[in-house]
């Protein structure tokens, strides 16, 4: 099982890491589809390819052809998305929130999956990215839609450990070189 090789992976001082992994995947309420959504597009967005090599099998195999895409499409146009309203929410003159934006998105209107499947794979992008506009925006369609604050929730924790253990790998690897 790839949690597994990533648990094992791990340093030792990341045992709390290890832990949070496999409670956050293995012990997940949510739906199938949502978890394994979440965990590629966060797998994906984490930037890290030993997390991406490890999690995508898994992430392929629960998943249909459709949510699997899907996901993808959360964690691609969020990375856009992200950065793009990050840097107008940051920006001092106010004035560019009322520029038009310009970019196409039309995978959020029509994702191939159940709306509340993306928004949440989104709202846990732009959690590892960084985007607080993108973060309400997207909580707020939840919200709306019915979905619980622990469900919000549960896709922020699996989006902080996925990120945490893909750093740490990551940064080991370079430290072992």
């Amino acid at each position: 099982m790839a949690l597994d090789e990533l648990k094992s992976a791990l340093p030792d001082f990341a045992k709390d890491l290890k832990l949070n992994l496999g409670s956050v995947i293995g012990n997940s309420e949510l739906p199938q589809q949502q978890l394994w959504g979440t965990v590629l597009a966060c797998a994906i967005a984490s930037r890290s390819p030993k997390v991406l090599r490890e999690l995508e099998p898994e992430a392929r195999a629960a998943l249909s052809a459709d949510a699997y895409t899907a996901a993808k499409s959360a964690a691609a146009i969020m990375a856009m998305n992200n950065v793009f309203y990050r840097t107008r929410h940051l920006l001092s003159d106010p004035e560019y929130g009322n520029l038009r934006a310009g970019l196409r998105m039309n995978v959020i209107g029509k994702p191939g999956v159940e709306k509340i499947d993306f928004e949440l794979w989104s709202l846990a992008v732009s959690a590892i990215n960084g985007c607080g506009q993108c973060l309400d925006s997207h909580e707020q369609v939840l919200r709306k839609a019915g979905v619980d604050r622990e469900t919000t929730q549960e896709a922020v924790k699996i989006a902080s450990v996925i990120q945490a253990v893909g750093v740490t790998l990551d940064s080991e690897a370079v430290l072992a070189e």
